[in-house]
């Protein structure tokens, strides 16, 4: 990719998170090894959170706050969201009526598959979507405050407010609603909005060694020193999470050579529909090969597919999906803009022109050329400034 705001390592870091949730879900497919399995799905998502704000701030923040722009946005933040959620929704209410299937982390009924459609679900993974919904509703407010901040004091005043009552509360972290995760939003907006000001600064190897040893660190120090925080949601994890964010966006040596290889790369390109469609699929696989080969192969060959799959997805709904919703929305501001201008009024200013070019040709003066000699002739400023 050649984008002018593409990083490649932000990419590496999100097909990690994306591995990590996909690898704390094996216990749910397998329950067999999940007493052997180290899950960091929690990490891996606070970490997701982050990077949205981070990436939210990165591209729009330095944009002008207008409506057209707000309403783009939002309808390239839908586009890329939702028409492949609907289709992971569908497709975990099918599995979920199938009697004999017993699909794990099911929709039950018609109640609970309105509400996951209408984004206040929260079967499995689809729970991580409404509050990332909330926060790009939100994001136009603070989108605000970054472009005119002395303006919006007292907005960013409560945003602190928000983010210390979070802290104090020590609200719970899963969740449909985004009070509890707003902080790991905002801090990676922040990292975001500091983005471009760092841009003076190359880091050094060392620094790359240690994003990595960082990186490391927020994945399993619950897990090596529990007592230390047997709980991962607050705010030293929202903090650690956008410095994350933050440090690998500065594309360190060592840290960028891995984050931004080939593979980690692509994990990184269909993570979306690798996130929300790994476990339907790896317990199909599992069904379809249970009987076939002992359960560490099959764990691999599970995992083979499931990557496999949300790939096919990738390229057969999300993309597809996102560019047609894109360009609908484009072509109606298009027509929306010609709206604006009137036909007539463009074959007016037409005809008005030919009529002066004839003048011209005929050697007489058009009223327009006489009123423009006549503002020279004048030294008429607004005429000169133009």
């Amino acid at each position: 990719m050649s984008r002018p705001d593409y990083i490649p390592s932000l990419d590496g870091l999100r097909g990690i998170a994306a591995l990590l949730v996909v690898q704390a879900h094996i216990g749910l497919v397998f329950p067999n090894t999940a007493q052997h399995v180290m899950t960091m799905g929690s990490e891996a998502v606070g970490l997701f959170f982050a990077l949205s704000g981070f990436l939210m701030a990165h591209l729009y923040g330095s944009r002008p706050v207008t409506r057209e722009n707000v309403l783009d946005f939002l309808v390239s933040r839908f586009a890329r969201i939702y028409p492949v959620y609907l289709a992971a929704v569908v497709l975990v209410a099918v599995l979920s009526g199938m009697q004999d299937l017993n699909f794990i982390q099911p929709i039950a009924g018609g109640m609970d598959f309105v509400r996951h459609v209408l984004l206040l679900g929260s079967s499995g993974v689809f729970w991580s979507i409404p509050p990332e919904i909330q926060f790009y509703l939100l994001f136009p407010v603070l989108w605000l405050c970054l472009a005119r901040p002395q303006r919006y004091g007292g907005v960013i005043v409560g945003f602190a407010v928000a983010v210390a009552a979070d802290g104090l509360l020590e609200l719970p972290g899963p969740g449909i609603m985004l009070v509890s995760k707003l902080p790991y939003f905002l801090f990676g907006a922040l990292a975001g909005t500091m983005h471009s000001r760092w841009e003076r600064w190359t880091p050094s190897a060392l620094t790359g060694i240690f994003t990595l040893l960082l990186l490391a660190v927020f994945f399993t120090y619950r897990h090596v020193v529990p007592s230390f925080s047997p709980e991962f949601w607050g705010l030293q994890s929202a903090v650690a999470a956008a410095v994350i964010v933050a440090l690998v966006a500065r594309q360190p040596p060592i840290a960028a050579s891995v984050l931004s290889a080939a593979p980690v790369r692509f994990l990184g390109a269909i993570s979306f529909s690798l996130y929300l469609f790994h476990l339907p699929i790896m317990f199909l696989a599992r069904r379809a090969f249970d009987s076939l080969m002992p359960e560490p192969v099959l764990i691999g060959v599970t995992l083979a597919v499931a990557a496999g799959g949300a790939w096919f997805i990738h390229e057969t709904i999300e993309v597809p999906s996102r560019r047609l919703l894109v360009g609908l929305w484009q072509h109606h501001r298009w027509r929306l803009a010609l709206r604006e201008t009137p036909v007539e009024g463009i074959d007016r200013a037409i005809l008005d022109l030919k009529e002066t070019e004839k003048r011209l040709h005929s050697g007489t003066t058009s009223p327009i050329a006489g009123e423009l000699r006549e503002a020279e002739d004048n030294g008429d400023g607004k005429l000169r400034a133009s």
